[in-house]
């Protein structure tokens, strides 16, 4: 009986140094599988176009108070959406530069960084600017694009869910290289370019200007 007894003890003194030794597994997320990348043409009754990818949907921004030229980007399978929001410029191009900036700022409190790519398109009269934010930021890309006097438009990508920079990665390097393509296809359409004037483009706002990349 007292035999029986030590190796009772002595099986439970040497569970309990195994799990003194327990190291826990990293949590893991579910493999993503991505489509393969087919381009559509938005080409609509707003004043511009572009190319999108055919995993997502262009769709009329209805929510209240969106003005004509509202629209989002939704990417169903990736839970995530690009707002686009157009406004018309009337001597209040300064003014939207601005709002573009400080609403990029506002991520700084989650963002590890903000690095800037400038958009140069004088061909095109397209200008503007790609704000990358890192981290656990709601919003990882903001952008905007103008031709200076008339026109301009902002987007920013949001995902539906809680930010998770391990999680999201993968799908954020996906996306992101759809919003550098359609940025880099963006065109305003002939009848709402400016008239043509010396200059090459607005004023482009920039956070951090050593991390500044221009696209060409």
């Amino acid at each position: 009986m007292k035999l029986l007894a030590g190796i009772v003890l002595l099986l439970c003194l040497t569970s309990c140094m195994d799990n003194d030794n327990y190291t826990p597994k990293r949590k893991g997320y579910y493999r993503i599988t991505f489509p393969e990348r087919k381009y559509l043409t938005y080409n609509a009754e707003c004043p511009f176009s572009f190319n999108y990818p055919d995993y997502s949907q262009v769709i009329k921004d209805d929510e209240p108070g969106a003005e004509p030229c509202w629209l989002n980007i939704v990417f169903p399978q990736f839970k995530g959406k690009i707002y686009l929001s157009y406004k018309v410029v009337n001597g209040n191009l300064n003014q939207y530069l601005e709002e573009c900036r400080v609403f990029a700022i506002k991520h700084e409190v989650k963002a590890s960084a903000i690095n800037e790519s400038t958009i140069s398109n004088t061909k095109e009269h397209v200008y503007g600017l790609i704000y990358d934010i890192q981290g656990n930021a709601a919003s990882n890309i903001q952008f905007y694009l103008t031709d200076s006097t008339k026109n301009f438009i902002r987007g920013a990508l949001y995902f539906y869910s809680v930010p998770n920079k391990d999680s999201l990665e993968p799908v954020l390097q996906f996306i992101k290289k759809d919003v550098y393509d359609m940025v880099q296809s963006f065109r305003w359409k002939t009848d709402s370019l400016p008239t043509p004037k010396s200059g090459v483009g607005p004023p482009i706002p920039v956070l951090r200007k050593k991390d500044s990349e221009k696209i060409p």
